[in-house]
């Protein structure tokens, strides 16, 4: 029985996933790669030892499951940029990772210059160091590398497709192309008037094939060996979204990790930019007949969801173990008035205010660890909410349920609690490896393993799902209570 295998090139390690034909994970191998820190804000990443995690991480799992491959697919860490010689592979710079803030002061002037308007309509996103573009434009203007015929820039997958192929392949997809402000979400094309923009050669760029569907065969120095077809790449939160099998219009998943990352399914029509929402592609398909199929998706960040929870555990002391949270927010029944809003580093979606702040609100003497405990599940709670309720005013859907993975997704008061703020059902499969599925989904749906993303999303496996059980009234007025903690919070680090 052959297997696909799927390489998730997360920010801090890779993982090596074999899924066989029933979506079932068979095998894996894990290896982490450092992190380099230069300056204050600035966050790298050295290619060549991602490329050694992913040789290795590949090696063991090919050596464990004594399986043939049937094909393998990619995710990764998205809008992270590389820059090297099409001659040898080599590197030009280290990495520019999704999380650097070194291009601020660039995406600030190109606000004041007027650009925000149309880099918006073009890509839905916003003028911002996260993506990819001004990190290249750096690379160019002040990282020492020259744009020469010899020059190939892009994203993780991109970097891991020419290694795996021997330089053969220089490809990305439209989900990884549509997070680097040089795509176009109407043509779903390279931009050549953002490409101008942004100062950025074309010729570097890789070429945009398919999220599903064949993009080269892996090279015999491969620890595959030759002749795998690579037909799987995807962005690791749209390959998330996949691998929860949200495959049509409604159909939302949310990753409670250290933030949080809810992406709605809005099918195949474009929407058009909203205020506090990314609008990304969600995955292009090859169709039998040679067309190909792009689902679009709606995308809110939430800064801060698990992190709150490692800030009850190391800044307050209020438990040991993140595991212990749900626990102590049992011992209550609900927060006694207590409302946290975590905006340690400002509010993410739908409200992107850099300069609010951390509130507690609602204190009184009779106030516990407990309460706290069950306001910081609560604030994950509404926060998520925020993100769906902008989400079906954008699209004209409402979200249809919710998927939801991370290690928050572990606590069933966190999916009660979410399903009736929501109204929907909230479910959480049995593996939490979506990530890696859903690139596994991806390629083996190209090369026949699945025969449609309805088999797909037949092998979702639940794990436990929540229903929505108190009268709404009530549930309204707790969120109601959020939204004014919300507006205390807002601008607060902005002065007077």
């Amino acid at each position: 029985m052959a297997v696909v295998i799927s390489l998730d090139a997360g920010t801090t390690g890779v993982r090596a996933l074999a899924v066989n034909d029933d979506g079932e994970p068979v095998g894996w191998s894990y290896r982490e790669f450092p992190q380099h820190f230069p300056r204050p804000g600035w966050v790298e990443h050295d290619p060549l030892e991602i490329w050694t995690a992913v040789t290795t991480t590949l090696a063991e799992l090919v050596g464990a499951i004594d399986e043939p491959v049937a094909a393998l697919g990619i995710t990764d860490q998205r809008e992270t940029v590389v820059a090297w010689d099409r001659r040898d592979g080599t590197p030009r710079h280290r990495a520019i990772v999704w999380q650097d803030r070194r291009t601020a002061p660039m995406c600030e002037q190109m606000v004041a210059d007027g650009h925000l308007t149309m880099v918006r309509e073009r890509t839905g996103l916003v003028l911002d160091p996260y993506f990819s573009a001004t990190k290249i434009a750096w690379l160019l203007d002040q990282g020492g590398v020259t744009d020469d015929p010899h020059l190939a820039v892009g994203t993780i997958d991109s970097w891991l497709i020419w290694k795996l192929t021997d330089g053969a392949a220089h490809a990305t997809d439209p989900s990884n192309a549509s997070r680097t402000l040089l795509f176009d979400l109407d043509t779903l094309a390279w931009s050549p008037e953002l490409a101008d923009l942004f100062g950025i050669p074309l010729g570097a760029l890789p070429e945009i094939r398919p999220s599903s569907g064949r993009v080269a065969t892996t090279a015999d120095t491969t620890a595959l060996g030759a002749g795998i077809p690579i037909s799987g790449v995807a962005g690791d939160q749209q390959s998330a979204l996949f691998g929860q099998a949200c495959v049509e219009p409604g159909m939302t998943k949310n990753t409670y990790g250290t933030g949080s990352f809810v992406l709605m399914n809005v099918g195949e029509e474009r929407p058009e930019a909203v205020d506090g929402l990314l609008t990304t592609v969600a995955w292009t398909l090859d169709t039998p007949g040679g067309g190909s199929t792009t689902h679009y998706a709606l995308e809110g960040s939430i800064f801060v969801t698990g992190a709150a929870v490692q800030w009850l555990r190391d800044g307050l002391g209020l438990i040991e173990k993140a595991s212990d949270l749900e626990a102590l927010a049992r011992t209550c029944d609900d927060s006694a008035g207590v409302v946290i809003v975590p905006a340690f580093t400002g509010l993410g979606s739908p409200w992107w205010d850099p300069h609010a702040r951390g509130t507690i609100l609602g204190i009184t003497r009779g106030t516990t660890s407990a309460h706290l405990a069950r306001a910081v599940i609560d604030a994950m709670v509404h926060q998520t909410r925020d993100v769906v309720d902008a989400m079906g005013a954008a699209s004209g859907r409402e979200v249809a349920l919710l998927r939801a993975d991370g290690g928050a997704s572990d606590m069933n008061l966190l999916l009660a609690l979410q399903a009736d703020q929501l109204g929907v059902t909230v479910s959480r499969p049995k593996s939490q490896e979506t990530t890696a599925i859903g690139a596994a989904y991806l390629a083996g749906l190209a090369e026949g393993v699945w025969s449609s993303p309805a088999e797909v999303a037949n092998h979702w496996r639940l794990d436990h799902e929540a229903h929505p059980s108190r009268p709404r009234a009530d549930v309204d007025a707790e969120h109601s209570r959020w939204l004014r903690a919300v507006e205390r919070s807002r601008g607060w680090a902005g002065g007077d």
